[in-house]
């Protein structure tokens, strides 16, 4: 059984697991090095209040996770956010992604945000189909902007606009 629910510090070390998982094999996101727990938990500490932190568990144990950042710093940006999302690698195809997103978007709304963005690196259709079903618009192609695996990589950027 599913529940998604925010995510607490004791999630923290799962979260670190799923994350560097995708340091490891995924080119989703683009640091090349591990994450130490104390870097995730300083991490952890950006969220809470506008700005959500949500997990899926999963038969007692965090499957994925999701957040709503700052996009840009500058002052002009505050009603645009930007969507983080990670599921575990034997947790992914089970729903996991749209159920997070439901909750994620649900929450944006909530706390008046008016934009999400999210940047998908290109050739995660996975992802594509996620955000397209959740009515994001693709909104262009930053043509290899990070180097992972040896490989150039563009990334896609979606925004759905919420009101």
């Amino acid at each position: 059984m599913m529940m998604i629910r925010d995510a607490v510090q004791g999630d923290v070390p799962e979260i670190l697991e799923i994350y560097n998982d995708a340091v490891r094999n995924l080119a989703a996101t683009f640091d090349l090095e591990e994450k130490s727990l104390e870097e995730r938990l300083e991490w952890f500490g950006h969220y809470g209040g506008d700005y959500p932190l949500i997990v899926a568990e999963v038969d007692g144990r965090v499957a994925g996770y999701s957040s709503l950042s700052k996009f840009r710093e500058k002052e002009a940006y505050k009603s645009t956010v930007e969507l983080s999302l990670y599921i575990a690698p034997d947790c992914r195809g089970r729903g996991l992604g749209k159920a997070l997103m439901e909750e994620i978007l649900k929450l944006a709304r909530q706390n008046g945000f008016h934009t999400v963005i999210s940047g998908i690196t290109a050739g995660n259709e996975v992802s594509v189909r996620l955000h397209e079903h959740f009515s994001f618009d693709y909104i262009g192609n930053f043509r290899e902007v990070g180097k992972k695996f040896g490989v150039w990589q563009d990334v896609l950027f979606y925004q759905l606009l919420l009101e």
